[in-house]
């Protein structure tokens, strides 16, 4: 039996691939054992015939008991004063391959998954083919094996889903949060119980800047709607420095610079690459960081110094069609924006009624800091930027 870890002290063979008598070569799978931690196949690395099966399936051993004999016919096994010619059982062993006298094995029948089919017979499965349509909640008695005697294995159950799509049936059991998920609540909830957030939205009429985008797409520019807004807030911050600041409830920590975060939804949870100094940088300078911070954090490969020192955060919904929504301050910073869709919708103009882009913006703000009077100026100050055009002609020319 073979030690799977330095922590495994026992296993328990779930199945035999070959039999006593049948020829092995090495690389074939001799049986699978299931361990504390997973169902592993066990390899042979000689040449021979297995001679001898000393422990059946069922039982758990110690890891380095002997469990079987791989030789010649004729061949003497170790240990048990035996040989083993072609079709001759050598007599009962015990589970370390040493000869009893007289007695018996104490050694359990194999374990066998059986399952009545409809004739009220019996059939044999196999372990992986048993999970498998435990986890697709499928009846057996469905499936004809195409294995020894019938037997059921491992690609009769996915032929089965294949041809009638079952779903599997999630168990109801808790499951451990990922270690990015456990820092993800940890750093929210911490923001959310000492930061007393207040929320401030304005909506942004952004038909004339979607247009300019849509013309510079044409002459090959690579702008984005992220990067127009980034670009505004940077500004923005530069007149709000309350803004860009950071209280302990205490004391307040003005930053000199902007060190901008942007939020990135991840299969495995949310992160924050942060574009540094991103106040010294042109709308060019920008898109280039955004996409290259992006690019990494799908990849896996931010560092921790990419992650970190942010001084205020953009969390942008716009490409997932959401009219609203609010977002948690991440810790050590003071406020964060969050970016809806742009949805076409009946404005009034000029006591017109016209179909406009409208964009909502919610701000959070730690109230400890920045108060409501402050958060609609700095809110209306971005909007203001944002329906600017030609702010934009110049930092783009």
């Amino acid at each position: 039996m073979p030690k799977f870890g330095q922590m495994t002290e026992e296993s328990t063979i779930i199945e035999w691939r070959k039999q006593e008598g049948d020829k092995v070569r090495k690389g074939d799978i001799l049986f699978t054992v299931e361990t504390d931690k997973s169902v592993m196949e066990v390899e042979s690395f000689e040449e021979g015939t297995l001679l001898k099966i000393v422990v059946e399936a069922g039982i758990p051993v110690p890891v380095q008991t002997t469990v079987g004999f791989i030789g010649n016919p004729g061949e003497a096994m170790a240990g048990t004063g035996a040989t083993a010619p072609a079709g001759v059982d050598v007599g009962p062993l015990t589970s370390a391959g040493t000869a009893v006298d007289g007695a018996q094995p104490s050694i359990t029948p194999p374990r066998e998954v059986t399952r009545p089919t409809t004739e009220s017979t019996a059939f044999r499965i196999s372990p992986r083919a048993a999970t498998l349509a435990e986890d697709h909640a499928v009846d057996l008695s469905k499936i004809t094996g195409s294995g020894p005697e019938g037997r059921i294995v491992e690609k009769d159950v996915q032929a089965y889903l294949e041809a009638h799509k079952t779903v599997p049936v999630p168990e109801e059991q808790p499951q451990p949060l990922s270690k990015m998920r456990q820092i993800i609540a940890q750093r929210l909830q911490q923001s959310v119980v000492t930061a007393p957030h207040f929320f401030v939205t304005v909506e942004v009429d952004m038909t004339d800047l979607i247009a300019f985008r849509a013309q510079l797409k044409e002459q090959g520019a690579p702008y984005t709607i992220t990067d127009f807004i980034s670009q505004a807030v940077v500004l923005t911050l530069r007149e709000f420095p309350d803004v860009n600041s950071t209280t302990d409830g205490k004391t307040v920590l003005w930053h000199s610079r902007v060190h901008l975060g942007l939020a990135v939804s991840l299969e495995q949870g949310l992160v924050v690459p942060v574009i540094r100094n991103a106040d010294g940088l042109t709308l060019t300078e920008l898109n280039m960081r955004s996409r290259e911070l992006a690019e990494k954090a799908r990849a896996g490969k931010l560092t921790p110094d990419e992650m970190s020192g942010g001084t205020f955060t953009i969390s942008n919904m716009g490409m997932l069609d959401v009219e609203n929504f609010t977002a948690i301050i991440n810790p050590g910073e003071s406020a964060i924006l969050a970016v809806s869709s742009a949805i076409k919708k009946p404005v009034v103009r000029d006591d017109n009624v016209v179909v406009r882009s409208i964009m909502k913006l919610t701000l959070s703000s730690d109230h400890r800091i920045i108060d409501g009077a402050l958060a609609a100026r700095f809110l209306n100050a971005i909007k203001a930027k944002l329906e600017e055009m030609q702010l934009w002609k110049g930092l783009v020319g």
